[in-house]
Formats: C-alpha cells, structure tokens, sequence
C-alpha cells in the first residue's frame, strides 16, 4: 500500500438472479431432503441421494446446510413453521391474530389448529430426530433444542390461558401439562395408531387442555 493512501473495503457484487437461483436451489434440497427424512429415516438418508434427487452435487448440499444434522435441523424447521421466512414462530401473523381472542376456549380453539398443522408436516421428522439421537449423540443437541422449544410454546400458550382464565395449577405444571400434549408421538399415536382425523386431534388437545389447566 502507498503510504498515505486509504483503503477502501470493496463489497462483493451479489446478483440478485444468483441470489434467487441459490434459494431455488435451496429449496429443492430442503423438499428432497424432507420427503427422503420422513420415508428413510435419518440412518436411511445420505447427503448423496438427496444430492442427487435434487439434481445437484454433494458439495452444494454441503455448502448450504453442512452436516446431515445440520440439514435435518432446517427441515424440521420449515415444517414447522410452514416456509423457509426468518420470522420465528412465534412472532408470525398467526400468533398475534391468535391474540384478539376473548375467551380461553377460543383462544385454545385457534391455538390447537396451529398446531395441528404443523404436526402433520412436522411430527414424523421430529420423530426421526429423537429415534437417531438415541444412537447417534451428534443429534443429541437437536433432540434438546425441539424439546426446549416445545416447552417455550406451551409456556407461550399457557400464558395465553391465563390472560384469559385463572389457572386450575401453576404455571410450571401447566408447562409441563401442554409439554406432554403437544409431543409429536402423542398426534402420532392417536392419528397414526387410532385412526384419528387431524381434526379430532385439534378438538381433543383444546379441550384437555381447557379442561385440565382453565378454571371453569
């Protein structure tokens, strides 16, 4: 450098159609790669075939979500939220329209069709995560974080019960209640095992939920 001279930091150019066909590119990964998670499993799953079934090269599965646990994670992710946006779950149009209800029942009401929703695009995966984990510890820390993040919500929701009824428990025993009914072996069990309608799943987890955690 000359002295007295000044740098200055050049930013790369970032096309915005390169831009766009690495987020179609990314998305087909991610739709492979889900189709692939719920019928095979983890153990069943190569990058390879998900490389190939999408039609580009290991490398660039590679690039965009590193390991295969890596990519896992995204794709229960996205299920559950239902797109690939940065807005999380909890901050998305849903859960403020959700808000305007009055009454415990209708909140639990609108809260359970949320919820089965993701379900039936999320559970299988989830299911998976927490089958491989039992053998393989580097899905270990997936398994805590879903487990986690499925007590956040149910604190999100038994929050909202208690805006709108007094609690027939604690709050953390009310965590813990919602916990158990929003485990994805439980929809699965009554849906998979029971021949339940996603529907019948909704109406049920509303009103156990009313009924074991609202005072009536």
């Amino acid at each position: 450098m000359v002295p007295g001279a000044t740098s200055k930091r050049v930013r790369p150019y970032q096309s915005p159609k390169r831009q766009q066909q690495a987020r179609r590119t990314r998305r087909q990964i991610l739709a492979v790669a889900t189709e692939q998670f719920r019928a095979l499993g983890y153990a069943g799953t190569t990058m390879s075939a998900i490389a190939a079934a999408a039609g580009v090269s290991v490398p660039t599965v590679e690039l965009a979500f590193g390991t295969k646990a890596s990519l896992l994670k995204e794709v229960i992710d996205v299920a559950i939220a239902g797109d690939d946006e940065p807005v999380p779950v909890l901050e998305r149009p849903w859960a403020t329209q959700i808000q305007q209800a009055t009454t415990a029942e209708q909140f639990l009401a609108q809260v359970a069709g949320v919820l089965v929703a993701a379900a039936e695009r999320s559970d299988a995966l989830v299911l998976a995560a927490f089958e491989a984990a039992r053998s393989d510890e580097r899905l270990a820390p997936l398994a805590a974080q879903l487990k986690a993040q499925r007590a956040v919500t149910a604190g999100w929701i038994v929050d909202g019960i208690a805006a709108r009824a007094p609690l027939r428990t604690d709050r953390a025993h009310a965590i813990d209640t919602l916990w158990l009914l929003m485990d994805p072996a439980v929809f699965d069990r009554l849906t998979a095992d029971r021949g339940w309608t996603a529907r019948r799943f909704g109406a049920w987890f509303a009103d156990s939920a009313l009924r074991l955690l609202a005072e009536q």
